[in-house]
């Protein structure tokens, strides 16, 4: 899994991009032998700007497979922009990104 993370600032505000790949399972949909396929999804995600917290998400099954965020905070050029996420299985990722 992966997180492509983009931070640009721009007049005090850090517009912060992230793609996450994740493959989102509702544990409603059926594989081929139709068994379903066990819920598997991104529950929390947290963004950081100079290790302080500055958004918490709390998501659910209903969003989309990888899932594209796209956020503003106040902030200025050079700012340590970091994403993590944790699923419903205890997976995590995080992604690390200067603001430029």
């Amino acid at each position: 899994m992966a997180i492509k993370l983009k931070a640009k600032e721009k007049k005090g505000v850090l517009q912060i991009k992230a793609l996450m790949n994740h493959p989102m399972e509702t544990g409603q949909r059926k594989d081929s032998k139709g068994e379903k396929i066990p819920a598997h999804y991104i529950s929390d995600v947290v963004i950081q700007v100079n290790d302080k917290d500055v958004i918490t998400a709390n998501w659910g099954a209903s969003i989309s497979k990888n899932p594209y965020l796209s956020v503003e905070v106040a902030g200025k050029k050079g700012d340590k922009v970091k994403l993590s996420w944790t699923d419903n299985k205890g997976e995590s990722d995080s992604a690390e990104a200067e603001a430029g």
